[in-house]
């Protein structure tokens, strides 16, 4: 038997003399702002708070005030706490969300931010440095960035369109350090090749200035030069390249009077703002954040969570929301924050962002933002009508499974596994992890398992799987197994040999009279729950084991077509390990395709040099013939 420390941490009724001696702990702290971090019996830290006086904010949770039942499943867990004194309320709000941010305690409200918009990166480390289409990326030393643009604009097409007036290389920096010779882009006038020296550097550096011209706001002066070229090639009766220049004139002037159309009602200096308003329903909070960038609304982002997850009021939840929400995003931010906070709670939001060397103002929605903070206000009431109506709520479905398992609170954190096998060989395995029903990718992990030699164990497998899923402790709240009741009790059998104690639920399709439904497996229970019974849970629970599928199949085929390439590799004489390793990790396609590439196409595919594509070239060719 084996005993995992910080796996299982059960609800128990806190004995008076434990919940005596926090009271007395708290009482005696001292009435300067700072934060305070919850800890349970093994030292994990489930909650951080911070508090203007810490005194009278952690004696709360331990005396006899009416509490929330989030705070008393919390308050039953809590052995023990520390607290830390900041100089005033705005240095422990800064505080409380570094500590969030490195510790990811249980009982924090976390709202991921699932909305991106279209940016343009350059990266001014790169030789002859390329415009890049992004989404999302972290800014570093040597990033440009601009945008972000409108959802919408043909923002893509502007790039391609900018790429070849301007004839800037769009590969990437591997391709770039692997061609020997130009591609066909340098042939159609497309391209200039820096890649093999066909351009200086400072003639590059020209061409990449008058692109970026056009999208830093000084768009005349990019769209004159195209206009001289293509002027210049109608002279020199380059007709068909003068031709396209002139559709390419006519699309990029086109999106910059686009551009140009300012929000009248944001005239003056305030170009970049969010509009901020939050709407507390019977259920759940929403919050709605209207972008304004450079005097255009650039759209809208909302989130929500259940009102019980509340520890505090509403507005001081949504601004420390707001705050971790800056503090997070790679998004521009804006110079002002228009939310419906009192002066204290403004004040306290400017302070934190100047703690960070921020510049966002904040302000209440005066006359001048009233009816944009008032299009907020509608949005986030109308999307939580919306959402609760549709059953499109996450948390409607996460307190369903909270009730079929006679869970004591909801369940936030729930893994799915998927094994794959290819006839009898490479099998393998993948972790699949949704927080608060929203795929949690940083957390996805694939397993390489051993191939035995009796073949197919799933008994076998599946304790491989768990035997190292514990060593990385930290385990969700409920386990989601692709199958029936044989694999949910082959699980458990598992988790009970390692006296772990965590739910393990099965889902599986199975045909009725109505055709294929999708069934939830649940040990101890005479039949199956039928999913269609609620639309939440159904989308959570096929929307991971779907995703589980995918991602293991996608190591499986990556392990087989190495397999696979391996052997015929090896046929080949004069590559050795190194370039035999360097070829298998840049695979990307099958050998199939493969055998229909050019030379050049194979050395920029597999990352080797020429010699070593001709010998490849060679083989293809040998056993067609």
């Amino acid at each position: 038997m084996h005993t995992i420390r910080g796996i299982v941490d059960k609800v128990k009724e806190k004995h008076p003399i434990a919940l005596g001696k926090l009271l007395d702990k708290a009482r005696s702290l001292p009435t300067s702002a700072g934060c305070y971090l919850m800890k349970n019996h093994l030292g994990d830290i489930l909650y951080v708070g911070k508090a203007k006086q810490l005194k009278p904010r952690v004696t709360s949770y331990f005396n006899a005030s009416t509490k929330s039942p989030k705070t008393e499943i919390l308050v039953s867990k809590i052995f023990d706490f520390e607290f830390i004194v900041t100089g005033n309320e705005a240095e422990a709000l800064v505080l409380e969300n570094n500590l969030i941010k490195k510790h990811s305690p249980k009982y924090n409200i976390r709202l991921k931010d699932d909305k991106s918009y279209p940016y343009i990166i350059v990266d001014t480390k790169e030789p002859f440095p390329r415009l890049v289409y992004a989404r999302k990326f972290k800014r570093r030393s040597g990033l440009e960035v601009y945008g972000p643009f409108p959802t919408g604009t043909n923002i893509g097409e502007v790039l391609r369109l900018l790429n070849k007036s301007f004839t800037l290389r769009d590969c990437t920096l591997r391709e770039f350090n692997s061609r020997k010779e130009p591609c066909l882009l340098y042939q159609i006038h497309q391209c200039s090749a820096p890649c093999v020296s066909k351009i200086r550097d400072e003639e590059y550096k020209k061409d990449l200035k008058l692109a970026l011209a056009f999208l830093s706001g000084n768009a005349n002066k990019s769209l004159k030069s195209i206009e001289s070229k293509m002027l210049k090639a109608a002279e020199d009766e380059k007709f068909e390249l003068a031709a396209i220049l002139r559709d390419h004139l006519e699309v990029l002037t086109t999106f910059n009077d686009s551009d140009q159309q300012k929000n009248a009602e944001l005239k003056g200096k305030d170009k970049d703002v969010d509009v901020v308003a939050y709407h507390q329903g019977d259920v759940e909070v929403d919050i709605a954040i209207y972008m304004i960038r450079n005097g255009l609304l650039l759209g809208h982002k909302n989130f929500n969570f259940p009102v019980v997850d509340m520890s505090d009021d509403i507005a001081s939840e949504t601004l420390q929301f707001l705050f971790h929400y800056y503090s997070e995003s790679n998004d521009t931010l804006p110079s002002l924050v228009v939310a419906p906070f009192d002066n204290e709670g403004r004040e306290l939001l400017s302070q934190a962002f100047s703690l960070q060397d921020k510049k966002i103002n904040v302000d209440h929605p005066n006359k001048k933002f009233s009816s944009m903070w008032q299009l907020a206000y509608d949005q986030s009431v109308e999307h939580q009508r919306v959402r609760i109506n549709n059953q499109e709520s996450v948390f409607v479905g996460l307190n369903k499974l909270k009730e079929l398992l006679s869970l004591k609170e909801r369940p936030v954190t729930l893994e799915c596994y998927d094994i794959a096998i290819f006839q009898g060989s490479s099998p393998t395995a993948a972790r699949i992890t949704f927080h608060d029903g929203k795929a949690d990718k940083k957390n996805y992990r694939h397993y390489h398992l051993k191939e035995l030699p009796e073949g197919n164990n799933d008994f076998a497998m599946m304790g491989e799987v768990v035997q190292r899923r514990l060593k990385d402790g930290d385990l969700p709240d409920v386990f989601v197994i692709d199958g029936g009741m044989g694999q949910v009790n082959i699980w458990r059998a598992v988790l009970a040999e390692n006296n772990i104690e965590v739910p393990v639920v099965g889902i599986a399709k199975a045909k009725s009279a109505k055709g294929t439904e999708e069934r939830l497996v649940i040990p101890n229970r005479t039949n199956p729950y039928l999913l269609h019974k609620n639309l939440s849970l159904f989308r959570i629970l096929v929307q991971m084991r779907d995703e589980a599928h995918r991602f293991s199949r996608r190591l499986h085929h990556k392990q087989e077509s190495k397999r696979t390439f391996s052997s015929w590799i090896d046929e080949i004489s004069g590559i050795g390990p190194k370039t035999k390793k360097t070829i298998l990790t840049n695979i990307k396609i099958s050998k199939d395709e493969l055998s229909e590439l050019s030379e050049d196409r194979i050395a920029l595919e597999l990352g080797v040099d020429k010699k070593i594509a001709r010998k490849i070239r060679a083989y293809f060719d040998s056993i067609s013939d």
